[in-house]
């Protein structure tokens, strides 16, 4: 372990902030990483459990006592390869992720737990920094050929271990730039695109093709699904070409609000918001683009995405920006000895909301009101539950002002063109239907046809994509080699 005492001498240290009128100006990001010895005084803190909880807390079973300890004696290097072992990008995961494994460490039982994300995030940033972040080409090729549909964390994972293990892998996606959501979605300030960039140049490196701008199946007419393809594929020519076929990509069939006034301009999904924001961001012109400025913006959804929308129209420079919540405010602080070592249901704040939010609990919304087609309010009402069930609260009713609605309220499940043109089984909640077993794993009940991450899990965590995509490619290896050296 770091140090024997160090739970004991040393307090967590966080991440600092650029300030919000600084960081309002733009929409690069701002976070202030660990120096190096600020991340050792971390380390030490870590107590190397007998039953490190943080490892099974983390879906991508990080080392985490083992990076912890490295960090703690200075020895970055064999850090990084601990954390490379496990994860394909730390530099996604050190940004983006919420931190279940923070959660179940034993230190959060009564003390504030061991910054870990914060850890990984130093410890990726100065590999970078170092040029120990390497191509790792195979050193044989198979002669195998392997198509991933999407390019999101799962697609991205799955390529570069399929590559790694000597097969021809080629990534479609139908967006102009790789990345996925992590592209077209995650907001600039909270992971520069560059990230993704550099790690593509990488996998290009190792012999990953990437086909950007190409649609395999049929987009159905109407749908608000992010879509800059250029050309399509059919699932028939992929089963043809390759010798196995990964489906990848992520849930972006946003929930939608089906209340009257719905059609008003003004009321959009997230999804077309966010992806725009984008775009112009990286240098793209277009036209008619969602903007926020000046105006009262209410943000329907109370998670990732709705923040994401907040600090998205704060940048703006909206007028106002509420949040709604249909579900009741949540503790400050969780019943620690109840939970530990599972993710808490406890009230999140982000750095969206510290830069100028009005958050609404247990809201429902009745109607979007309009003049002349556009939307100038809404009209909610207050909710209790009673036995699980949702109840009106009489006389609750309000109007507000509002001239943007943005609708962000989860996502339903992927796009259901992608998987229907394979003509696989779904589950219940409409994914592609395959289990995760070690043996046939991640198969679906088409021949050669695999699906992982959103794909076939749902809406999910950047770390559970790349979980799902490195498990994935391990059962991709074995169904084209009869065995696998990838790790599970």
């Amino acid at each position: 372990m770091g140090k024997v005492t160090g739970f004991l001498e040393y307090e967590r240290i966080e991440e600092g902030y650029a300030p919000v009128a600084e960081r309002l100006k733009h929409h690069k990001e701002f976070v202030i990483g660990l120096a190096p010895e600020q991340a050792k005084v971390q380390g030490a803190r870590c107590m190397d459990c007998g039953t490190p909880f943080c490892n099974s807390g983390c879906p991508v079973n990080n080392i985490i006592p083992d990076f912890n300890d490295l960090v703690y004696r200075g020895d970055w290097r064999n850090a990084i390869r601990v954390l490379h072992s496990t994860n394909n990008f730390p530099e996604f995961t050190g940004r983006i992720c919420p931190a279940p494994c923070e959660a179940a460490c034993t230190l959060n039982v009564n003390d504030d737990p061991v910054g870990i994300k914060s850890i990984e995030h130093a410890i990726i940033d100065r590999a970078w920094e170092e040029g120990w972040v390497a191509p790792q080409p195979a050193a044989h090729k198979t002669g195998r050929k392997v198509a991933v549909v999407g390019s999101g964390p799962a697609g991205l994972a799955a390529a570069q271990q399929l590559a790694r293990a000597g097969h021809d892998v080629t990534v479609f996606e139908k967006n102009d730039r790789v990345g996925g959501l992590l592209r077209y979605g995650i907001p600039d300030f909270k992971l520069e695109k560059s990230h993704i960039d550099r790690r593509v140049a990488q996998m290009a490196a190792e012999g990953v093709v990437f086909r950007t701008g190409v649609l395999v199946g049929e987009m159905p007419k109407g749908s608000k699904v992010t879509n800059w393809a250029k050309e399509t594929v059919s699932a028939e020519q992929l089963k043809a070409e390759f010798d196995a076929v990964l489906l990848a990509g992520g849930a972006e069939q946003s929930r939608d609000l089906p209340v009257p006034g719905r059609d008003l301009d003004g009321v959009h999904f997230a999804m077309e918001f966010l992806p725009q924001q984008n775009k112009v961001n990286a240098g793209d012109k277009l036209k008619g683009q969602i903007r926020a400025d000046g105006k009262h913006v209410i943000v329907i959804g109370g998670g990732d995405t709705g923040s994401d929308c907040v600090g998205t129209s704060n940048r703006h420079g909206a007028a106002s920006v509420t949040q709604f919540e249909l579900l009741p405010m949540p503790p400050e602080q969780e019943n620690k000895p109840l939970v530990w070592p599972y993710w808490p249901i406890k009230l999140r704040t982000s750095s969206s909301h510290e830069e100028g939010c009005q958050r609404e609990f247990a809201i429902a919304t009745k109607e979007f009101v309009g003049e002349k087609g556009k939307l100038t309010g809404v009209k909610t009402v207050r909710v209790q539950w009673e036995g699980g069930k949702m109840v009106e609260v009489p006389g609750s009713e309000q109007l507000l002002k509002a001239d943007l609605a943005l609708l962000a309220m989860g996502f339903v499940n992927p796009v259901a063109s992608v998987i229907q043109a394979f003509g696989v089984d779904l589950d219940a909640r409409g994914n592609a239907k395959a289990g995760t077993d070690a043996v046939g794993g991640y198969r679906t009940s088409v021949d050669k046809v695999f699906a992982a991450g959103d794909m076939r899990r749902g809406q999910s965590l950047v770390v559970w994509a790349i979980c799902e995509g490195r498990q994935a490619a391990r059962a991709v290896d074995e169904f084209l080699m009869g065995a696998s050296v990838l790790p599970r």
